[in-house]
């Protein structure tokens, strides 16, 4: 697959180990050719790497079992997950989960990604629904324009909003930039 597919929480295999995607960012600096600067953990060694790829790369995904879950809770055990099919409960850390974790609300389902029966990452949705709780109060008559104001949603994260989002609006969000889409209803 091509690297601008790249998503937190993927599996790749990388110079003959396996990485699990921790974050992607998508940079296109002035006039030259894009690339996704990522950041990955080693899953063998554990070690975290900033690598970047560029644009057109062929990025080669582990071939995983995906198992449907649902997302319960996260407590200092881990992030709780439940099989939809046997309602078997399994706890994952945050060294395993990466900045996915921003992501996850309660009862969000997800799919766990599974290699040799080890499970070793998270495929979110694309887009998730989150509530604001925390922004600067809403500008009169403000439109809108390219002003972009912070907002910290309910799991933690900011990402900037326009400024007609108040505390309280659920707002959608792109998981693999992190960053705001539109409003939700």
């Amino acid at each position: 697959m091509k690297a601008t597919l790249l998503r937190p929480g993927m599996i790749i295999q990388h110079e003959g180990d396996l990485y699990s995607v921790f974050s992607v960012e998508h940079r296109t600096p002035g006039n030259k050719r894009g690339a996704m600067q990522t950041r990955m953990r080693n899953l063998r060694t554990g070690a975290i790497i900033d690598y970047k790829f560029r644009a057109e790369d062929a990025v080669e995904r582990a071939i995983l079992d995906e198992i449907e879950f649902e997302y319960l809770y996260g407590d200092a055990q881990g992030y709780h997950f439940m099989n939809l099919e046997t309602f078997e409960q399994i706890a994952l850390g945050n060294d395993l989960l990466g900045d996915a974790v921003q992501y996850l609300i309660p009862n969000m389902p997800v799919k766990l990604e599974f290699f040799e029966n080890k499970p070793i990452g998270v495929e979110l949705p694309d887009t998730v629904d989150l509530t604001v709780v925390e922004t600067e109060p809403a500008i009169q008559k403000a439109t809108a324009s390219s002003v972009m104001k912070p907002a910290k949603l309910e799991t933690g994260i900011t990402v900037q909003v326009p400024p007609f989002i108040n505390i309280g609006d659920k707002v959608r969000v792109d998981t693999t930039e992190g960053r705001y889409i539109q409003r939700a209803q």
